[in-house]
């Protein structure tokens, strides 16, 4: 009996470790009638009653980042049809246990199901390094072993090097190495520069080793490696033994260290040469601001940071050693022995540094903080576009938006990780939006100052461009790229259902001022013609529209603006509702539990973020601050780009204003994506167009109310219309719980052709 139960636990924990998902509820049919939706918890449930299953991989989502483990009651007692018939005492009774690295993780994990938090890919604690993958440790190495070698040294990677930075720097040593031989007393160093110059121009396959000190790591599968001399006679009886005898016999080996016994009095007269001192001054400044350059250009084009690396060892360690030390010599293939050197470079360009992070920050947004400064310094400083373009300043300060965007959004997942949920709804309702909200208030203010209602329709458009967006192009986009890896994703129909009650709410409250001055509105055009010349003939009107604030200005104030101030009180209030519904009295419709026992790294050693609250909160408040400026930048530098280009300024507002300051959250629902998750990719989308209608919109409304910036809450029929068809047509796509790349390409197409209606459209009135 004991035996058995032990069978059965095994199996149990066999499936649990296999069956990683999602808080998405899975379809399971027995007769595949397509009526029953039951969970995880059923699967496991039926281990006991249909062991097949134990060997039937699930179609549900598996993620990178821990286990999920379904909890269940004994209802492997009950037979199949009364669980069936008992599918809600199910939902209510099932969790998922979210497993990670450490508990901070754990709760950044838990908060990306939860309504109103901002969907955070990216780890807020340290990962070590030796629990991560072999292609990730190849990121963070730092070029000093000779490991077995694979593939041809001849590829497209190594020779770009070759074009684009080997030459030059190649050039510069062998001129140095001719100063050096002309001073006499740098002879030494003359002939290590022109080593250095063949094996710059080329140094794929080669080592730069130090003389006195060699050290080899030796695999236990290679016992005879050249890491400790032996005899000839030893080796080859050692190679003929089988691959056990060994392992029994002796301890396996282990890297061993050959230390540096280099005397003191060594280092001494090295560096009380007057040789060591010409060349730092003759060789070594002007080699080091070339090895910065090279630094400085491929660790921006990110792909060749080996580039980087080499280039940074070559000027902080080799060029410091006696020149004596250091010799250039081919690599040997050493198959399964790992030797360390000075530097051993095999590929210059990496295709998967795109993952590589500083800080547990992406060296992308790393990258373009250059650009944020760079577009404040010839913002502020060339004020009357003497140097640069009012175009170009533009098209800076959006990208700089993007970079910023990314830090507000690991400062929310970090203060979040770390505090309540309390605190992480609030800290998610406050930053969430701030990168548009102050994009919408600088222009607001600018379009004030200039007179002009051209930047509140502007503002207009980019709201509605957000929401449809988020509505279409986003989830669209991740069901096409998710789709292509996955036959087909399942997501949790009933939390999806929360977020699409809520746009239904959110759109309806938000466009019912513009519906009621439909109703109730004056139709005004600009001109009108009779071409007949007959007054009971037809009239040709240009420019009509719904003019309410000048011409039928008693129906604003006395109905208008009342509805416009309650919609933004009720819209918050909602909000507020859909939070304690998901967060507390109906959390169980995500099926979210934090388990108090992680994963085995955890084990080891206790979790380290990467920034704490106090430093996440800083970066939120600097990161708020440069939005601000880059935002004023965008708005004073974009009447160029509304006043003379052929482009309507709807298009504009709708696509570049939009949707560039959402890259960093599009970047997450895709990485969702590509890890069959598909749930939060969906709800990456839903969760930015909720807070545009029920938080962004209202604020704006409550700034138009203490500082009078000619804001209404009245949008043209085309955003109108628009925005009802996309809402109406996501929630028929997310009606079945299923996705797949034919569901996201028919929402990325509509989004296109919403886009060329914009593209088409004339400008808005006082453009």
């Amino acid at each position: 009996m004991s035996h058995a139960k032990h069978t059965l636990s095994t199996d149990v924990e066999s499936l649990r470790r296999r069956s990683t998902t999602d808080s998405s509820e899975l379809l399971w049919d027995h007769e595949h009638r397509g009526h029953h939706r039951g969970s995880q918890c059923d699967r496991l449930c039926a281990a006991s009653t249909h062991p097949e299953m134990l060997d039937t991989p699930s179609p549900c989502a598996s993620h990178h980042f821990g286990i999920f483990t379904p909890k269940c009651l004994s209802t492997h007692r009950l037979s199949v049809p009364s669980w069936c018939a008992e599918d809600a005492w199910q939902e209510a009774s099932c969790r998922t246990t979210i497993r990670a690295e450490n508990e901070v993780e754990a709760h950044k994990l838990a908060n990306n199901y939860k309504f109103g938090f901002r969907k955070w890919k990216s780890h807020v604690t340290e990962r070590p390094i030796e629990d991560r993958s072999d292609i990730v440790k190849e990121l963070y190495s730092e070029l000093n072993f000779i490991k077995p070698q694979t593939g041809s040294l001849l590829n497209a990677g190594n020779v770009f090097y070759a074009i684009f930075f080997g030459w030059w720097i190649s050039l510069f040593y062998f001129l140095v190495s001719l100063l050096m031989f002309c001073t006499i007393i740098g002879i030494p160093y003359g002939k290590l520069c022109w080593k250095l110059s063949g094996y710059l121009l080329w140094p794929f396959g080669k080592a730069l080793q130090k003389t006195s000190s060699l050290v080899r790591k030796c695999c236990i599968k290679f016992p005879n490696c050249e890491a400790i001399p032996e005899e000839a006679d030893e080796v080859n009886q050692s190679a003929d033994l089988k691959e056990s005898t060994p392992l029994l016999l002796s301890p396996p080996p282990v890297p061993v260290d050959a230390p540096i016994n280099a005397p003191h009095s060594k280092k001494i007269r090295y560096w009380c040469r007057v040789s060591t001192y010409v060349w730092l001054v003759m060789g070594y400044v002007p080699l080091v601001i070339v090895h910065v350059l090279a630094c400085i250009l491929s660790w921006i084009l990110v792909f060749t940071i080996p580039v980087s690396k080499m280039n940074a060892r070559m000027f902080t360690t080799i060029l410091l050693l006696p020149p004596e030390e250091i010799q250039v010599r081919p690599v040997k293939k050493l198959p399964g022995c790992e030797t360390r050197v000075l530097l051993c470079c095999y590929r210059a360009v990496n295709w998967n540094y795109y993952k590589y992070t500083v800080d547990g920050i992406n060296v992308f947004a790393v990258n373009l903080l250059s650009l944020v400064i760079v577009t404040l310094v010839i913002g502020y400083v060339d004020r009357d576009n003497s140097l640069v373009r009012s175009e170009v300043k533009f098209a800076t300060a959006v990208t700089s938006i993007i970079p910023l965007s990314y830090y507000i959004g690991m400062g929310i997942a970090s203060i979040s990780a770390q505090s309540n949920f309390a605190v992480g709804a609030v800290v998610n309702a406050t930053f969430g939006s701030i990168t548009e909200m102050t994009f919408y208030i600088t222009a607001l203010l600018q379009g004030h100052r200039a007179g002009s209602k051209c930047y509140g329709e502007i503002v207009k458009a980019a709201l509605t461009g957000t929401l449809l967006g988020c509505i279409l192009f986003v989830p669209g986009l991740c069901m096409i790229i998710g789709g292509c890896k996955h036959r087909e994703q399942r997501f949790n129909s009933r939390s999806a259902g929360v977020s699409s009650a809520l746009l239904f709410i959110s759109v309806g409250g938000v466009f019912a001022p513009t519906l009621f001055s439909k109703a109730y509105g004056s139709l005004m055009c600009e001109g009108c013609s009779n071409p007949t010349g007959n007054n009971s003939g037809p009239f040709y009107c240009t420019d009509c529209h719904y003019d309410l604030s000048e011409n039928n200005r008693s129906l604003f104030l006395s109905h208008i603006e009342p509805l416009v101030y309650t919609v933004s009180v009720l819209l918050p209030a909602a909000y507020l509702i859909g939070l304690v519904f998901t967060l507390k009295t109906h959390s169980h419709i995500y099926d979210i539990h934090i388990s108090e026992g992680h994963s085995h790294v955890a084990i080891n050693h206790d979790p380290v973020v990467h920034w704490s609250r106090w430093r996440a909160l800083m970066v939120l408040i600097v990161a708020t601050l440069l939005t601000a400026a880059c935002a004023d930048l965008t708005t004073e530098h974009i009447k160029p780009i509304i006043s003379f280009s052929s482009v309507s300024q709807y298009f504009i507002g709708v696509t570049v204003l939009a949707m560039v300051p959402e890259l960093p959250e599009i970047v997450n629902g895709i990485q969702f994506a590509l890890q069959n998750n598909i749930s939060l990719s969906l709800e990456v989308g839903n969760c930015i167009a909720v807070q545009v209608c029920m938080l962004q919109i209202p604020l704006l409304t409550l700034f138009n109310a203490v500082y009078d910036v000619g804001f209404v809450l009245i949008f043209s029929d085309l955003h109108l219309w628009a925005s009802i068809f996309s809402v109406i047509l996501a929630n028929y796509i997310f009606m079945d719980g299923k996705s797949d790349y034919f569901q996201g390409t028919a929402l990325v197409v509509v989004y296109f052709i919403l886009l060329a209606l914009y593209f088409f459209a004339p400008s808005p009135l006082g453009c």
